[in-house]
């Protein structure tokens, strides 16, 4: 009896849609990176590691902090406010009507002593306090176009509303420099004058790619409310450096700006006396004008903020460290004890 095996074919529609359901399927190609598998470091967090991790930040940011304390304590500052006392006596309770007073007024005469020896270059601030200078609308009212070229003259949509005048456009437009800080300062020791340079006041950048060479004052101030200082029509844009430091505006409503360097020691119990143009307008808005004299460190300017937080970090991560060590030796505990398990202490059987 002869028995000839037949192929059955039954399987191959099944393996067919199987390959199809393969192939149709949007289950991603694997991969370790996709499923995470990827080699990686995985600390475990023992007792030890955390009190070095502590301890380790402590030692750097407590060195930190204290140099920067005593760099900061090093800065040498002179700040006198002026506002009030340059108004005459009998002009002081209506100093607003007073300082919007057209004509000449008469110079006010300050004294500074110098409280500790003040070396070179000693740099010359003017403070505005109560100033917003980052109000949106103010910010708005420039044009940078017209201040980097001389051919965009007449781009002054965006100066509203100081943009021009019956005479024309008027450069540099917007409220911003029609706001340019007036008050002027001169210095003397017994007698001899203390020059204050105002060269290199300004950012390099600004001086070469915001201000044009090409491009001079026309039209400014020359409107019926003058709102800060004249601008000599005879020089560039890029050489008028008290504008190009009053164009960038402050962020905060208290701010100092760079008027200039006296390039020269300063030793200390000596007198300087300064003679001071008081015509900026911050009565209006219950504005305060300081003048301030300071030094620098390799830190900048005086600012204890730096060095304090350095210490606080500091110091709390040396708590820390000490607060984990001392709990590690009086209440030590085996690392992975599965006996501290919510249900090996809180059995449901019992």
């Amino acid at each position: 009896m002869s028995s000839t095996a037949v192929p059955s074919s039954s399987g191959a529609p099944g393996s067919a849609e199987a390959s199809a359901v393969r192939r149709n399927s949007k289950r991603p190609k694997y991969s370790k990176f996709t499923q995470q598998e990827l080699p990686a470091c995985k600390p475990i967090l023992t007792p030890r590691w955390v009190i070095s991790a502590f301890m380790l930040v402590s030692i750097v940011f407590i060195p930190i902090g204290v140099a920067s304390l005593f760099a900061s304590r090093d800065v040498v500052e002179i700040i006198d406010r002026y506002d009030h006392e340059c108004i005459p006596v009998a002009n002081r309770s209506k100093e607003l009507q007073y300082i919007q007073t057209p004509g000449p007024r008469p110079p006010c005469i300050r004294k500074l002593t110098v409280p500790k020896r003040m070396k070179q270059p000693i740099y010359v601030y003017y403070q505005l306090d109560n100033f917003y200078q980052n109000h949106r609308r103010y910010v708005k009212s420039r044009s940078d176009q017209q201040l980097r070229d001389n051919s965009s003259a007449d781009e002054v949509s965006d100066c509203k509303p100081e943009d021009s005048t019956s005479n024309g456009s008027i450069v540099p437009c917007g409220l911003i420099a029609w706001s340019l800080f007036n008050d002027t300062y001169g210095f003397s020791i017994n007698n001899a004058p203390l020059n204050v340079n105002k060269k290199g006041i300004s950012w390099k950048s600004d001086r070469e790619h915001k201000f044009g060479k090409d491009v001079y004052p026309k039209n400014f101030q020359s409107g019926g409310l003058i709102g800060g200082a004249k601008l000599d029509s005879s020089i560039p844009l890029s050489e008028q450096e008290d504008l190009i430091v009053w164009m960038r505006t402050a962020a905060l409503p208290t701010f100092r700006k760079l008027y200039g360097k006296i390039e020269q020691d300063l030793e200390e119990n000596q007198v300087i006396n300064v003679t001071l143009g008081n015509n900026y307008n911050t009565y209006s808005f219950n504005g305060k004008k300081k003048l301030v004299l300071s030094t620098t460190s390799w830190l900048g300017g005086k600012n204890d903020f730096l060095g304090i937080a350095y210490l606080t970090v500091g110091g709390l991560c040396f708590f820390l460290a000490m607060a984990f060590t001392i709990v590690y030796l009086v209440k030590p505990r085996q690392l992975g004890d599965p006996s501290y398990l919510s249900w090996n202490r809180n059995p449901s059987w019992q």
